[in-house]
């Protein structure tokens, strides 16, 4: 292999060389036996080898060392050596001359031979084996773009490391993040697997914030269609059938929607939401009030004389002995449904305010606290009850909860109820202003006075492109009309013929901001339960990807203020917990300093399109190996639809450019020049109309769809 050495090692580290080149190397290429070689381009490899095996290494320097002389006798100065060096990162092995492996464990050493790349190396590194011989959970095998150093190959991912641990996609604007995503999913989506089959049940819901990719999967008027359409089966969820019902939501998720303080606001809400939900478990239930339940706990310890002092005043809290001494407006601080254990509190306290003798008064006071005893036990079930049912997605009437229950819930407090109704008071405005705000009750359903038939099964079925698996023809609910307005508009007979739609768009760019957050968390949240609930037989068996487009806008790693960010806690969760329930997410973003930390950390493959930010570099740099900072070196001066890729997803880390999506999402660069210079146009922009649409809450497109 002598013929094949252009230098040797003169320096190494944990993950970087230094080669010299030889001296007789005049050009930065070499003629081999088959062809001539590349010996000292960035992004180029150099084979290292080390007993059996051979390491793989990419060159990220090319340098001359300055040995100008000047000779102190004549004053001549001497032309340089043409000594040339080379920086390079190792980045994986070549075990036994066989198979790949992206990292290192076996060092060179100094003086060690370097050798250039040749065609039987870059097939090892690029994995070009037969489609036959593929293995789906080792093999890197979906081809997402082209290597500029060797145009001759094709970057490929393994679709289960990929999607399987989580991927992020970052960049600046415009340096085509939509167009690699859209790009990959559609790869994905033609590919022909073993015997010519492809994907007939994956999963995709894509956060779609600013309307771009229903263009690349579904095919919009007066574009180029989608050609593979029916391969993904996509369907877009724009306003209109974004429709996420307020009883899903958990009390973290209402707490943060509607902000109560945390001392007295929260807990009446709280209260309040759970009297809501459970109205068909509190009706009939015996409740003693605040005050006459402490006069009851005071008299169960009482001595003799305390007791007797007690019926010489003949009043406590607001239950009073009368002449006859009978007990006065205990019925009105009892539940008027009563019970049998109501009934025998109010038989002993009005034996104890009768004229019994000692030995009576006793066993009295005794009976009484056997039986104040069992009401608290049965209390203290039911509280755990209704806690425990808060966060259940049980239907519930909104406007009550705002006119009926914040009234029970008060009235239950044990101290001034005005003052607490006084306090509550803004929180109730508040509520009823978002169910004015047809902005917010509309996504939110919050004026839906009936619960929709089956509204959990069928929602997660409709985000989860299952929908056609329950339909019923007979149904008239929010989702399944939907669906046959988006998915049947041709055939609606033909419904039950319809295929899983794989990607679900879900047309965020008209959400409100107030409740943005609050809609992704809360679906983000609803998969990741749904998921969880399946046997543990049966984990992993249904695969969800979540696309999180633009996620910096829902979750941020600074908080606003004291407002910790709802969907940023369930996409954490997800990060942390979801892979072992099948659920994963493929978040891009063009600002990650601004993302959660806890998110980004847990990605496992990057790719990563210009970054001009220093703070973005650094925070790059921050969260993948040391060893693949100088390959970010190139993050700057990186050209559009290029991109350098990393992590488990893929073989080793390279700079690729990707593959053009066909059709591209809707996020193209206004071409100013060629706009400026049409003739004057009055027929466009349709002020008028576009006002009245936005006066309406609707976009021009939602009047043709």
């Amino acid at each position: 292999m002598s013929e094949r050495k252009i230098g040797k090692v003169i320096s190494v580290d944990s993950f970087r060389v230094v080669v010299q080149l030889d001296e007789d190397l005049k050009s930065l290429y070499k003629s081999g036996f088959n062809d001539i070689y590349e010996i000292a381009r960035i992004n180029s490899y150099l084979i290292i080898p080390v007993g059996a095996d051979r390491i793989v290494a990419i060159v990220t320097r090319v340098k001359i060392q300055d040995e100008t002389e000047i000779e102190k006798t004549t004053g001549f100065i001497t032309l340089p050596k043409a000594q040339r060096y080379l920086v390079a990162t190792m980045i994986g092995t070549i075990e036994n001359g066989r198979d790949y492996l992206q990292g290192v464990y076996n060092y060179p050493i100094l003086d060690n031979p370097v050798w250039y790349v040749v065609k039987d190396d870059l097939d090892k590194i690029f994995d070009t084996a037969p489609k036959e011989a593929i293995d789906y959970s080792k093999d890197y095998f979906l081809p997402i773009g082209t290597s500029p150093a060797f145009s001759d190959y094709q970057i490929k991912i393994n679709p289960d490391k990929f999607f399987g641990k989580h991927a992020a996609v970052l960049g600046n604007t415009g340096s085509g993040k939509s167009c690699t995503v859209a790009s990959i999913l559609q790869s994905l989506f033609a590919f022909e697997f073993k015997d010519g089959k492809r994907l007939q049940n994956a999963h995709f819901i894509i956060f779609d914030t600013n309307g771009e990719y229903k263009r690349a999967f579904v095919g919009e008027k007066d574009t180029n269609e989608y050609k593979d359409k029916e391969l993904a089966n996509a369907i877009c969820i724009n306003k209109k059938g974004l429709k996420v019902p307020f009883w899903f939501m958990s009390f973290d998720d209402f707490e943060f929607l509607f902000e109560p303080s945390a001392k007295t606001q929260t807990p009446i809400l709280k209260r309040a939401i759970g009297l809501a939900k459970n109205t068909q478990q509190v009706a009939g239930q015996p409740v003693l009030s605040k005050f006459l339940e402490r006069g009851v706990s005071d008299l169960i310890d009482i001595s003799p004389d305390e007791l007797k002092k007690k019926k010489c005043t003949q009043s406590y809290g607001n239950w009073v002995y009368s002449a006859t001494n009978e007990v006065l407006d205990l019925g009105n601080a009892i539940n008027p449904n009563g019970s049998q254990l109501i009934t025998d509190i109010k038989l002993l306290i009005t034996q104890l305010g009768g004229q019994i003798q000692r030995t009576g008064e006793d066993n009295c006071l005794t009976q009484l606290k056997t039986k104040y005893t069992d009401y608290l036990a049965h209390n203290i079930q039911k509280k755990i009850a209704l806690e425990k049912n808060i966060d259940l997605p049980l239907w519930f009437d909104f406007n009550k909860l705002i006119s009926e229950h914040f009234d029970e819930a008060i009235n239950e407090q044990e101290n001034s109820s005005n003052s607490v109704r006084e306090f509550v008071s803004t929180l109730r405005l508040r509520l009823q202003a978002y169910l004015n705000d047809e902005r917010i009750s509309e996504p939110l359903l919050l004026n839906q006075n009936s619960n929709i038939n089956e509204a959990l099964s069928k929602f997660l079925a409709f985000i989860l492109g299952d929908l056609f698996k329950i339909f019923n023809n007979t149904e008239s609910d929010i989702y399944t009309n939907y669906f046959k307005q988006q998915v049947t508009k041709e055939e609606p007979e033909k419904v039950s013929d319809q295929k899983p739609n794989q990607i679900t768009i879900i047309d965020m760019s008209l959400i409100p901001f107030e409740v943005l957050e609050t809609i992704t968390g809360l679906i983000g949240r609803l998969v990741l339960e749904f998921l969880s609930r399946f046997n543990t037989d049966n984990r992993g068996d249904f695969p969800v990807v979540i696309v999180l487009e633009e996620a910096q806008n829902y979750i941020p790693e600074k908080d606003r203020g004291d407002k910790v960010s709802i969907s940023k806690k369930v996409f954490e969760r997800v990060a942390r917990e979801g892979r072992k329930f099948g659920l994963s997410l493929l978040v891009s973003s063009q600002r990650p300093s601004e993302l959660s930390k806890t998110v980004l950390s847990q990605c496992n493959s990057f790719i990563i399109h210009r970054l001009q930010n220093p703070d973005d570099q650094k925070y790059v740099k921050q969260l993948v190996s040391a060893a693949n900072e100088d390959i970010l070196q190139q993050l700057p001066v990186l050209p559009q639809q290029v991109a350098i890729i990393m992590g488990d997803g893929v073989r080793t880390p390279i700079q690729m450019r990707v593959n053009t999506a066909k059709p591209k999402p809707n996020s193209d660069n206004p071409k100013f020049i060629e706009k400026w210079l049409k003739d004057v146009n009055k027929t466009f922009p349709d002020y008028k109309q576009i006002a009245k649409n936005w006066e309406e809450g609707k976009k021009n497109s939602d009047t043709t769809e």
